[in-house]
Formats: C-alpha cells, structure tokens, sequence
C-alpha cells in the first residue's frame, strides 16, 4: 500500500473553493467600495432614515397705508402637531394629553381622541397658538408632541379697506393686494430638520439643523388710513340714509393718480367666522366695485364732451345754441331730465342745468370719429392699469362696430349707452385739475423687501386736451358748482369744482324709469386741486334720486372732513369764476 495520504478534495470541492474565494474577493472589494468609494453618498442615505424635515412658515410682508401704519401684518405663532404613530402607545401618549389640555385649555379625552385618530402622520392639533405659550410648550418636549414656528395675519385697523387689503389662506392670499401681491408678500419657508430614532421618535439632545426662512416684502399703498376711514363712514351714513343698497367712494390725488381712499359696499369683515358664506355670496362681498363694477355715468360725462369741443376749437363757454327741450336724432325723441326747455342758452348754463339737448349739440358740433377718438383719449373704454385684479375695462359701441347707430352718438354724450368704472370716471375728471394730462391711477407705492426697494412713481398716460382746455373746463365746473345757488356738492372754505350725475338703471328689457344711480365728481381746492372724489349711490330710495340730491352732499361731508384732516389753508369763495 503507497504510504501517502490519499487526497479526498474531488474537483467538486475545488469549484466550491474556488466560488468561495470569488465570493469572499467580491465582498471584501464591495464593503472597500462601501466604506471608502461611497462613503459620503451612504452616510447621506443613513441620514434620510434618521432625520425628519418639517416646512418653517416664512413670516408675511406687512401692507401699510401711505403714512406707514400697517394694516396687515403677521404676528409670530406655533402651530400644534401630534405624532399618531408615537402615541400608539397609549400609557405614555395618555401622560401627554394630560399635560397638553392642561396647557392649552382643552380636555384631555378630546386630545388624546385626536393624536390616536389614525395610525400614522402629524395631526394637527391646534394653529396659531400664542407665541410665548408655543415656546414654553417646545421646550417642554412633551412625548409626541412637535411644535412648529407659524404666523397669524392680524389687521391693526380691523375692517377697514377689506375689499382692497384682502385675505389670507393657508397657502396663498384670496382677495385683494393679499392675492394681487403675494409672490412679494408671501417669502420663503424654512426647514427644520429633527434626528429620529429607528421607530420615529425624535432623539433627545440631538442638534437641530434649520435653514432660516425668508421673510416676505412690504407693501407701502398710496391709501391713508384716515382718508379711507372718513370714505367709509360717510359713505355708511349714505346708504342707510337714503336706503340704498350699494355704493362706492373713490379719493385720488389730481396731480398723481395716487389713490388716497378706494371704498366699496356691501363688504365683508376680514374676522374666519364673518367669511364662512356660499361662495357666489362671499365673492359679491369681497369684489372692489369700485374698481370691477360698470355703470352708466350719466351727466358727469358732459365734461367730456364739453371737453373735446372746446379743445377741438368748435365752441366756447359761451356759445349759444336753443334749447326747445327735446331733439330728434335718427327717429329717437331726447329730452332733458326735467322735460323743460330754455330758449338760447351757453355751453356754460348748459353744464349748469345739465341739459341733455345741450350734450347732443355739442356731440355733433364734435363729429363720431373725433368724439370717440376724445373718449379713448380720457380713458374710456380701456383699462387703467391699477395694479388690482379683476378690473373692468368698460363697454363703449364705436362707428367701427356694427351694432352702433346715430342715436348712440347722442346718448354717449350725457353718459348713457355706455359703461365705465367709477375708478375710469374719476380719473378721467382729474385731466381738468392736472392741466390735461391723464394720470394713471395707483394704488401701490413701493415693495421693499431684503434685497431691493421698488418704487412706483406717477406715470402720466398721454395729454388729453390742452392746458387752456383744462383750464376752461375747470373754470365751467367751478361755475357748475358755485354758480348755482345752494348747491349740495359746496365745501365752506373751499372752492369746489364738479359735476352731478344721475343715471336711469339700465335692465336686460331697457331702463327702469322708477331707479337711479346718483353720483358727483368734483375737485379742490379750485385754484390748486390736491383731492378729487367720485361719489356713486346706487339705487336710492325715498322721494330723493338725484345727483345733486344724494351725492352732491356726500362729496360735501366727504370733501370737508379730508381738508379738515389734511389741515389745507382755505380759500375764499366766490359766487362764479373769475
């Protein structure tokens, strides 16, 4: 027998060796590629498993009014959270509920109800919570519990301006400069990023990670509070007053087409309870109609067509024509509003007494094609650019469309058959206290944020008429206003330059003759214009309907408070231009 050991390793065992030695090279070469080559993207993998990023509400921009004051700002709060899948156990989530109502007020079977509610995820359990209480309960760590950094919009002046300020969601603002301005207002959240255990628990004493949110920018308006809440007031007086159920009042600065007061009703308050409504109902509330809603200016529009005649060259104020009270144009019978006639009389007394004839003669001394050509040029028809959404640009037929007849020539030029903005209006009255020019009206001033301040400087849109132009018909308003003996629209102390409008409220089958809007616009002081106010009452009951009967003595009331609140020096009155 050959004494050497027999070798028992058949080529079966070699191949398993073999596969066994690829097999160990192969996991020695993964756990170097592990530890070495992919270190960084592991480590940032094992991480993901520990750590928890929750959003960090970025602080709101303030509104503020041109004085400064705000009207919208946020104040520093805690929102509540309770981790469902922590409180699964019951002995120790039972413990924090208990510290927790204890805290905040609540009961401890309704706390403990909501944190078990499901079995996983963040429940939120109360928003908004002052900010001192929230600290103290952060630092309390209560099992379960997370507290995070959050925001409240509170509104300093309550409701005033609500149209225009708007609301804010959750996420985004609703209405309003809120929504209109929100990517300026709104900043960038932050995160704060918490270490966990294997099981979701965030670990004690562990460093918390956080990029700092960004706050959001601040929005300066050309509103000031005062003039906006004298606006209101009195235009809450009105309505009740003469049992109207709508209305608007808009203040601007003449000279810059800055809005100093933009008011509206109905409205809504800016409280959560005052806005839980029907949606069609909330959206009629919160509308600016001041801004969104048209309507027929009625007489107000005489200045206009005035206007373009005396600029076009072809009457002076006193030019004559007869008033026999009625005029026939392409089969279509108009008369005056108090179905009289005057004989002979100026383009002067024809804006004093308002006469319709009188607006028809001068639409024809005018012409179609340079009448609406003066129209475009004030701004009718077209949108004024505010900055605020849902702005209406207006309804105006031209010779150019299809369904425009003669007879509209004539209606348009007394402020009918037509629509307009009482905003359009307005700034198309201010071209006779700013030497022609047309101003763009706005509403915000300037955005200031951490890296910029952006402002917003007046913007003049075009030359409408002349400066001789503007002078003249400023001169016609002023005899409108002071010519006439115990007009409603006069301020004692001021001068006053205006014009009256009432409108008969047009329906899908025509007119109501039995409804009216009644509105004024009108400027001062005379001899160097710092306000200009449109007044619109829609609807008003009782036995008064008029213009000079409902608006004229709200643009009064209106008008005296503002020069009382500026503190602008008065000027003596006199019974007619010089």
């Amino acid at each position: 027998m050959d004494g050497r050991r027999p070798d028992h390793l058949t080529w079966r065992h070699r191949v398993f060796t073999t596969v066994l030695a690829l097999m160990m090279v192969g996991l020695a070469v993964r756990l170097a590629q592990i530890q070495i080559g992919d270190h960084d993207r592991y480590i940032e993998e094992a991480a993901f498993t520990r750590y928890g990023v929750a959003s960090v509400t970025a602080p709101r921009g303030a509104i503020v009014d041109a004085t400064g004051y705000p009207l919208a700002t946020s104040v520093d709060t805690w929102d509540i959270y309770l981790d469902s899948f922590l409180w699964r156990d019951r002995e120790r989530a039972s413990g924090a509920a208990i510290a927790l109502a204890a805290t905040l007020g609540l009961d401890a079977d309704e706390v403990l109800a909501a944190g078990t509610r499901q079995d996983r995820g963040d429940v939120v359990l109360q928003r908004d919570l002052p900010y001192e209480a929230g600290l103290a309960l952060d630092r309390s760590a209560l099992w379960g519990v997370r507290a995070l950094p959050s925001s409240v919009r509170i509104y300093p002046e309550g409701n005033l301006a609500s149209q225009l300020i708007g609301y804010v969601g959750l996420d985004s603002g609703l209405w309003g400069i809120e929504a209109d301005y929100d990517h300026e207002l709104r900043g960038r959240p932050g995160q704060l990023v918490v270490e966990s255990d294997p099981l979701g628990r965030p670990i004690a004493f562990t460093q918390r990670a956080a990029r700092p949110p960004k706050a959001g920018g601040e929005v300066h308006l050309t509103i000031d509070r005062f003039v906006q809440a004298i606006a209101e007031r009195h235009l809450d007086e009105a309505l009740e007053q003469f049992e109207a159920p709508s209305g608007s009042i808009v203040v601007m600065d003449p000279r810059t087409g800055a809005i100093l007061a933009l008011a509206s009703r109905p409205a809504t308050g800016l409280a959560p309870d005052s806005l839980e409504l029907p949606q069609d109902e909330l959206a009629s509330l919160v509308r600016n109609r001041a801004v969104t809603d048209l309507y027929e200016p009625g007489s107000v529009f005489k200045t206009l067509t005035a206007a373009a005649a005396i600029d076009l060259g072809r009457v002076t104020p006193d030019s004559t024509y007869v008033d026999k009270g009625r005029v026939d144009v392409g089969g279509f019978e108009i008369y005056n509003w108090d179905f009289s006639s005057y004989g002979e009389v100026t383009v002067t007394e024809l804006l004093q007494r308002s006469l319709n004839t009188g607006a028809v003669w001068l639409s024809e001394e005018i012409g179609p094609q340079d009448f609406y050509r003066y129209l475009s040029a004030f701004g009718i028809g077209e949108l004024t650019h505010v900055g605020l959404s849902g702005e209406a640009e207006g309804i105006v037929r031209t010779p150019d469309d299809s369904d425009w007849y003669l007879v509209d020539l004539a209606t348009n030029s007394f402020g009918q058959g037509l629509a307009a903005t009482p905003l359009q209006v307005l700034t198309a009255v201010n071209v006779f206290a700013n030497g022609g020019s047309l101003m763009r009206p706005y509403v915000v001033s300037r955005i200031v944020t951490d890296e910029r301040v952006r402002e917003f400087d007046p913007v003049t849109v075009r030359q409408v008429v002349s400066p001789a132009t503007a002078r003249t018909m400023a001169r016609l308003m002023l005899d409108v206003v002071e010519g006439v003996q115990w007009h409603g629209a006069r301020v004692p102390g001021y001068r006053v330059a205006g014009k009256t409008g009432t409108t008969i409220v047009s329906v899908p089958t025509g007119y109501d003759f039995d409804t009216t809007i009644a509105s004024f616009a009108g400027f001062l002081p005379y001899e160097a214009p710092h306000i200009s106010v449109l007044v619109k009452i829609d609807q008003p009951g009782g036995e008064r309907n008029l213009g000079g009967e409902v608006a004229a003595p709200v643009f009064s009331r209106v008008a005296a408070d503002i020069m009382e609140y500026l503190n602008e020096p008065a000027t003596q009155r006199r019974a007619a231009a010089p």
